[in-house]
C-alpha cells in the first residue's frame, strides 16, 4: 500500500521497486543480488508481514519476515553503501501510556507482531549505521488494504448500525503524507527514530464517523469497547504517537489527519466497492 504511494510520489528520484517472487527479503542473494545491480544511494525498506492477528499465530514466520528480514536488507545495503530508511510501527509500545510516546520513550511491545518489529529495529540499527527508523500507525491509502476501505465498503452494504471501537485513540495517517515524509528524509537525513504519523487523534469509532460523514454513507455507526471484539492479538490502547525528533530538526509539522483525509478522498474519489 505504501510502496504504490511511493512509486509516485518519488519521480524525481531514479526509483527501482524491489518485490516478490523476484527479491525476497528473508533470501539473502536475492536482495544481494537487487542491490549490487542498482547501486542505490538509499533503500526504503517496506516490507513486512503486517497481519497482526496471522503474526500472533505464527510467530516464527512474523520473525522471519520482521526480523530477520530487516537483517538481511541492512547488511544488504551496508555492503553496497546505502542508507536505509525502514519502516516501523506504534505497536513496539505497549499502549498503556496516558499521552503520546516520543521516540526516546523505551518500546515494551505485547504482540507478536511489534516484537518482531522491534527485533526488526534492532536489526537495522546493528547492521547499518546510516539509517533512519520511522514509525507509523493507523496507515491507509492507494487500495488498501486498511480500516479505511473495511468501513467503505461495510457502509455499502445495508444493516444494523455498524459498531466501531471508540476506546483504542491513535494517529489516522495516510500513505501520501508518509510518502513525502520519506521524500525529505532523503534530502535532509535524520539519524535514528523519527516518528512519522499524521497530526491529531481519533479513536476508531472518530475516524469511522469522519469517512461515512464525508463520503455520505447513509450506514449508522455505533461507538463499542474492546473488548466486545476479542482478538487473538491485544490491541494498544493509546497508538498515539509525539513526532518530538521531527519538531527539535525543524521539519514542518505532519499534516492534520482530517486534512490528510479529505485530501485522499478528494484525489480518489468515492472508494465504495462497486456492486455492494
Amino acid at each position: 500500500m505504501l510502496g504504490q504511494t511511493l512509486v509516485r510520489a518519488l519521480r524525481r528520484h531514479e526509483v527501482r521497486v524491489a518485490d516478490l517472487p523476484e527479491v525476497d527479503i528473508t533470501h539473502g542473494p536475492s536482495l544481494d543480488a537487487a542491490l549490487e545491480g542498482f547501486r542505490p544511494a538509499a533503500v526504503i525498506h517496506a516490507a513486512a508481514m503486517t497481519q497482526v492477528d496471522v503474526c500472533e499465530g505464527s510467530p516464527e514466520q512474523a520473525f522471519r519476515v520482521n526480523a530477520l528480514g530487516s537483517a538481511r536488507v541492512a547488511c544488504a545495503a551496508h555492503r553496497v553503501g546505502a542508507r536505509v530508511i525502514a519502516l516501523s510501527t506504534d505497536y513496539v509500545f505497549d499502549g498503556a501510556l496516558k499521552r503520546p510516546y516520543h521516540e526516546y520513550d523505551a518500546p515494551a511491545p505485547r504482540t507478536v507482531y511489534g516484537a518482531s518489529k522491534w527485533a526488526g529495529e534492532e536489526a537495522v540499527r546493528q547492521h547499518c549505521p546510516d539509517h533512519t527508523i520511522v514509525r507509523i500507525a493507523w496507515l491507509y491509502g492507494e487500495a488498501g488494504p486498511s480500516f479505511l476501505h473495511t468501513m467503505v465498503r461495510l457502509g455499502a452494504q445495508a444493516g444494523p448500525p455498524l459498531k466501531v471501537v471508540d476506546d483504542q485513540i491513535g494517529n489516522p495517517t495516510s500513505t501520501a503524507a508518509v510518502a513525502a515524509l520519506l521524500g525529505r528524509l532523503l534530502d535532509e537525513p535524520i539519524p535514528g527514530v523519527v516518528h512519522g504519523s499524521c497530526e491529531g487523534e481519533a479513536t476508531w469509532f472518530e475516524f469511522a464517523r469522519a469517512v461515512f460523514s464525508r463520503l455520505g454513507v447513509r450506514r449508522e455507526l455505533e461507538p463499542c469497547a474492546t473488548a466486545e471484539f476479542p482478538r487473538p492479538a491485544p490491541r494498544p490502547a493509546n497508538s498515539r504517537l509525539d513526532k518530538r525528533v521531527l519538531r527539535m530538526a525543524g521539519f514542518p509539522p505532519m499534516p492534520d489527519w482530517r486534512d490528510a483525509l479529505e485530501a485522499y478522498l478528494r484525489e480518489t474519489g468515492d472508494p465504495t466497492p462497486r456492486g455492494a
